[in-house]
């Protein structure tokens, strides 16, 4: 059957299948269409494949199938009951895990239409860049990665999550493109194209990083503003005067100018180069890093908010500590995940929601 989803009896998937081949090619369609894309785009039909191979849909390229394998995911779901950087806010607007992911997937795929490349790839990087995050937001990562001694980072327990975690262990079999996009697009704490930055492997897992950068620098001034920790006149006003003074005039700003910076990447010039690159110009990058380093002093690090960290933190630790000794409390799906006994426990408390953590730490005696 092409589709993953559970649908209703057999007889349906077979009336289904009926259908599809009685109609064109569709997915051969959609492939030929890529054709006209830039050379530097991927081409779902050229794609390195997945780590288990299967039949091809008839309707979709392999990239849309992994978006569609991605938005059906229960990880996906509980992104909408993460913290993205204000813990439990009390307001309906504030921006949680799962609305930053949508916001990083318009992005992207407006910059990827503009510059002619793979809009499916990267839409479906963008849906499933996310999906290992812990509850609390970074301060559930920086709990784990104390505590467990290999470490922990969000991007590799995405991948952890797609590859394993889903589907009742066997994973989503994503294609190599969309898997590479969702490791690498972690800055790991560096300036926008800056020291550290890393690669990710196609221009539209390049678009990608970007296009998260963007959302969460504009939406977490949104959230500090209504949160009343900034105000619009705490902005640092050279940033604010070459991006716009709005929240859609500095996204706007950004977008264009790394359309404009990486025109090359669209093949329209017909010029070739043999790796264009995913940039912004000099001083629209200063200018992002100055109100990137702005949030940083001001929100993410302020005094005010420690409390609710340090509550968050403490959840974090005690689930931590209580299901290392007691692991006959995770859930039985958790033990054939794998052999470690605390890599059983990480994969538990990343996968919770903000709701479900709280609740399972205040029942532990």
């Amino acid at each position: 059957m092409c589709y993953n989803i559970i649908v209703g009896s057999s007889a349906f998937c077979r009336e289904i299948e009926a259908f599809v081949t009685r109609r064109p090619a569709i997915r051969q369609l959609s492939e030929r269409r890529e054709e006209s894309l830039s050379p530097y785009a991927v081409k779902s039909r050229l794609s390195k494949g997945r780590l288990r191979d299967e039949e091809p849909c008839p309707i979709r390229t392999v990239f849309q199938r992994d978006r569609d394998r991605i938005i059906h995911s229960k990880a996906f779901r509980r992104l909408k009951h993460k913290t993205q950087v204000f813990i439990a806010p009390l307001g309906d607007h504030y921006v949680t895990r799962l609305t930053h992911t949508l916001e990083v997937s318009q992005i992207g795929r407006t910059i990827a239409r503009a510059l002619n490349l793979n809009e499916d790839l990267t839409e479906a990087i963008a849906l499933g860049h996310d999906l290992g995050h812990t509850p609390f937001g970074h301060v559930g990562e920086d709990v784990l990665n104390e505590l467990y001694r290999p470490g922990f980072r969000h991007n590799e327990q995405s991948l952890r999550v797609v590859d394993i975690l889903e589907n009742d262990g066997h994973g989503l079999n994503l294609t190599l493109e969309v898997r590479d996009g969702i490791l690498n697009h972690s800055k790991s704490g560096s300036d926008v194209l800056g020291d550290g930055w890393g690669e990710v492997n196609t221009l539209e897992g390049e678009i990608v990083k970007m296009a998260d950068i963007i959302a969460y620098i504009n939406h977490d001034i949104g959230d500090a503003i209504r949160a009343s920790i900034i105000t619009e006149r705490d902005l640092p006003l050279e940033a604010v005067k070459t991006l716009g003074m709005s929240h859609s005039q500095r996204i706007n700003t950004m977008v264009s100018d790394i359309i404009d910076s990486s025109w090359a990447a669209s093949g329209y010039d017909k010029i070739e180069i043999e790796k264009p690159k995913i940039t912004m110009s000099a001083s629209i990058l200063e200018a992002t890093n100055v109100l990137r380093e702005f949030l940083f002093e001001r929100v993410y690090h302020m005094k005010s908010a420690e409390e609710e960290s340090d509550r968050a933190r403490d959840m974090v630790s005690r689930l931590y500590h209580y299901f290392t000794r007691h692991e006959e409390g995770l859930p039985s799906e958790y033990l054939t995940y794998s052999d470690n006994a605390e890599r059983r426990v990480v994969d538990y408390i990343a996968g919770m929601t903000d709701q479900y953590a709280q609740r399972v730490a205040a029942g532990l005696k």
